[in-house]
């Protein structure tokens, strides 16, 4: 009574155990195949029920593993993602609670130092005091870029507004951010990538592109969420390889994109401008997830 309970506790039987009964069944087939062909014995209604069993097995085996390892590819993506981000945040709380700290501490002592040094010096004290205030607030928004905490309490909308309010407000840039649909629901993994792209045009513009205007649409389609950067700035021609030939910016942009079966196109030539298009599809990873999950129990 014991044993046949916790037979039933334990199943559907796990992969190994699995694996361990289709092997014992194949060997069986086998032993009994080859006495009978050795006695020269009519095969038997039981050995070939044994037969039927353990083909019938290697195939179930075969079929699960190509499912298997037809899934493994995009659960790597999920989990090199996965590792970008908490390292991402790693280094944030390390910036902002370490060297961070260490700043202000210098910054404190600095003006006690400033309030007790001789007039002559106070120029020298008062520079210093100005560079590691700077360098404070330098350190805080690498932290915030590296973590943007915003995204889980405000959503993708309100943090990609307020980072375009704190990057661009001082610049030339004139700027619009159209979004169409609520944004509520949008997978984790999704709306990090649509900002971090955002994150890195943005700086693109800034550096390179001397835009006088930038259009930022997002748009939640049934295929999956649309993002589109559009800037009137310089321009220039996009590499087939972008990795290979220097531009780190838009590789990292279409890697992104890629580990999420998305797709990118850039737009743009020099002297007019450049329009980044990029799409993440949420149904098919959805339904590929809910397999892989079935395939997994």
């Amino acid at each position: 009574m014991y044993a046949s309970l916790k037979s039933i506790a334990t199943w559907p039987p796990s992969r190994e155990n699995a694996r361990r009964f289709t092997l014992t069944l194949c060997i069986g087939a086998a032993v009994g195949s080859l006495l009978t062909y050795g006695l020269s014995a009519p095969l038997s209604f039981g050995l070939l029920l044994i037969n039927l069993a353990a083909a019938a097995c290697v195939f179930t085996q075969h079929r699960l593993s190509r499912k298997s390892i037809k899934f493994q590819p995009q659960e790597l993506a999920d989990r090199l993602l996965e590792v970008q981000e908490n390292e991402r945040h790693r280094l944030s709380r390390e910036l902002h609670d370490d060297i961070g700290q260490l700043l202000t501490a210098a910054k404190l002592q600095s003006e006690w130092l400033k309030r007790r040094l001789p007039d002559d010096l106070q120029e020298q004290c008062s520079a210093l005091c100005d560079t590691l205030e700077e360098t404070l607030n330098k350190v805080r928004d690498v932290s915030a870029i590296l973590n943007p905490r915003q995204l889980t309490s405000l959503g993708l909308e309100a943090s990609l507004r307020a980072h375009l309010l704190k990057t661009l407000t001082n610049t030339s840039v004139h700027w619009s951010l159209d979004c169409q649909q609520r944004l509520n629901g949008i997978p984790e993994e999704m709306a990090v990538a649509a900002f971090r792209i955002t994150q890195e045009a943005v700086t693109n513009i800034l550096r390179h592109a001397q835009a006088k205007n930038l259009l930022i649409r997002v748009q939640r389609l049934p295929q999956g969420l649309t993002l589109l950067i559009s800037d009137d700035g310089l321009g220039f021609a996009p590499a087939a390889n972008p990795g290979r030939e220097g531009q780190r910016g838009m590789a990292g942009m279409a890697e992104r994109i890629e580990q999420l079966g998305g797709t990118l196109s850039v737009t743009s030539e020099p002297g007019k401008g450049t329009q980044i298009e990029a799409l993440f599809p949420w149904a098919p990873r959805a339904l590929e997830r809910a397999s892989t999950n079935k395939v997994m129990r």
